[in-house]
C-alpha cells in the first residue's frame, strides 16, 4: 500500500517553519517520511550558494547517522568530475527528475557515485528538482534499500513532495545567506546585531576591550607602483594573515579602513582585561611571524615587501550605528580608539612595527620597555609607550 503525504506536508507547514539550521531540517524530514512508511534509507537537499569561499551547500541524512552531515564544496565544483556526468548536472540542467534501478547500472555510461550506493546497499535512486525563486534549481535527492526500491506511486509522491519542500528549504537557505554576507561584510559581531534588529539610527553599545589598529607601510607607494591585480593580492594577502591571527586567539575584525584594520579583544564574562590583552599581543606576534615567512616567498618571486605596524591599546568604544535616514554604517567612536590609531602611526618613527599603551603594557605577562612619552594628535598630555624588547 503507497504511503501518503498528508502528514509530512502538515509537518512542512506547521512545525519545520521553525527550523533554522539545514541539518535539523532534513534530519526531522528523514524521520517524517520513515514514520509516513516512505521506502527511503538515505536523502539529501542541495542547493548552489553565494559565498566567497564556497559554491554550494547540502545535508546529507540517513537512518544510521546520528545526525546530518552538511557539506560544502569550493567554488570551482562544476568543473570536476564528482559533477560532471552526475546525477546533480542532469538534474539541474535538464529541470528533470533523475532515476536509476541499481540493478541496471552501465559501467559505460552511468557516475561513479551511482556504483558506491550500489555497494553500500542501494538499490533504487531518486534525484528530484526543485525549482528556487531566483530560477536556480536545487536537488532532493532519495535513495532506497528496499528490494523493491521505489514504485512508480512513490515517485509521483516524491516529485509532489518536492514542491513543498522547496520554499522551506530557500527561507533556510536565504536566512545561511543573509548571515553569510553580514559576517563576510561587516563581521560577526554587526551582523547578528542587524538580523536581532538592531538597525535604527542611533542604536550602539559600549565595547570595554583590548583594541588594536594596524596600517600598511608605505602604501601609497604601492599603488602607484603596481598593477592593480597585483596590489589587490597584496592588500588581500596582509588582510588574511592578520585576520587568521586575531581570530584564532579572540579577537574580531570591526572595520577594514582602506590599508588599515580596527580590530577588538572583548573584555566580558569569558575573558578578563589581561585575557584580552595577552590574546592580541600573541595574535600581533603571530601575525608578524606569518608575516616573515611569506616575505621571504615573496622576495624569491621578485615582490615587494609586506610591513605593517600595530598600535595596542585597552579601553572603550562606542560601536554604533550612524548616517542618514536611508544609509547607515555601523562605526567606532571613542577616544580609545584615536589613542590606538596615534600609537600604530607612531611606529613609523620610533622604529618598532608594534607599540603599546601603558594601560596595556601593565597587563601583559610580557617584558615590555618604554620608549618614553610622545605627544599623540588631539590628546593633551605626552603619553608613554612600550614596545616589545629590543632583539639582540
Amino acid at each position: 500500500m503507497a504511503w501518503k503525504l498528508d502528514t509530512v506536508i502538515d509537518w512542512l507547514f506547521c512545525e519545520s517553519r521553525t527550523i533554522l539550521d539545514g541539518k535539523r531540517f532534513v534530519e526531522q524530514l528523514g524521520q517524517q517520511l520513515i514514520n509516513s512508511g516512505a521506502p527511503v534509507w538515505r536523502l539529501r537537499l542541495g542547493c548552489r550558494i553565494i559565498h566567497p569561499q564556497f559554491g554550494g551547500l547540502s545535508f546529507t541524512w540517513s537512518g544510521e547517522m546520528e545526525q546530518a552531515l552538511e557539506f560544502q564544496p569550493k567554488h570551482g565544483f562544476l568543473e570536476n568530475d564528482v559533477y560532471i556526468g552526475s546525477p546533480f548536472q542532469y538534474v539541474v540542467e535538464t529541470g528533470k527528475s533523475f532515476r536509476c534501478r541499481m540493478h541496471e547500472l552501465d559501467e559505460d555510461k552511468d557516475h561513479q557515485l551511482l556504483f558506491d550506493l550500489a555497494a553500500e546497499g542501494v538499490t533504487d535512486y531518486l534525484a528530484v528538482p526543485m525549482r528556487m525563486s531566483d530560477g536556480n534549481t536545487a536537488n532532493f535527492v532519495l535513495a532506497s534499500k528496499s528490494d523493491q526500491g521505489f514504485s512508480d506511486d512513490d515517485i509521483i509522491l516524491m516529485e509532489e513532495l518536492a514542491l513543498y519542500i522547496a520554499p522551506v528549504f530557500e527561507v533556510i537557505t536565504i536566512r545561511r545567506l543573509a548571515r553569510t554576507i553580514l559576517n563576510t561584510y561587516v563581521g560577526p559581531r554587526t551582523g547578528e546585531r542587524v538580523l536581532s534588529g538592531q538597525i535604527k539610527r542611533g542604536d550602539g553599545e559600549l565595547i570595554h576591550s583590548a583594541i588594536w589598529f594596524s596600517d600598511l607601510r608605505d602604501f601609497t607607494p604601492l599603488t602607484e607602483a603596481l598593477e592593480p591585480q597585483a596590489l589587490l593580492d597584496l592588500l588581500n594577502a596582509y588582510f588574511e594573515i592578520v585576520s587568521a591571527a586575531v581570530t584564532a586567539r579572540g579577537g574580531e575584525v570591526l572595520k577594514f579602513i582602506g590599508d588599515a584594520m580596527l580590530i577588538v579583544f572583548p573584555v566580558g564574562e569569558t575573558s578578563t582585561p589581561n585575557q584580552a590583552c595577552e590574546a592580541a599581543l600573541g595574535a600581533a606576534k603571530d601575525a608578524f611571524g606569518e608575516l616573515a615567512a611569506l616575505n621571504l616567498r615573496r622576495k624569491r618571486a621578485d615582490q615587494p615587501a609586506i610591513r605593517f605596524g600595530v598600535g595596542l591599546h585597552l579601553g572603550e568604544l562606542i560601536y554604533g550605528n550612524v548616517g542618514a535616514p536611508d544609509r547607515l554604517d555601523f562605526t567606532v567612536l571613542g577616544s580609545a580608539v584615536n589613542r590606538t590609531a596615534r600609537l600604530e602611526s607612531l611606529t613609523k618613527n620610533l622604529g618598532s612595527p608594534l607599540l603599546m599603551s601603558a594601560d596595556f603594557s601593565a597587563l601583559v605577562s610580557e617584558d615590555t620597555r618604554s620608549l618614553g612619552f610622545h605627544g599623540m594628535k588631539g590628546i593633551a598630555e605626552k603619553q608613554e609607550v612600550f614596545a616589545l624588547p629590543a632583539k639582540t
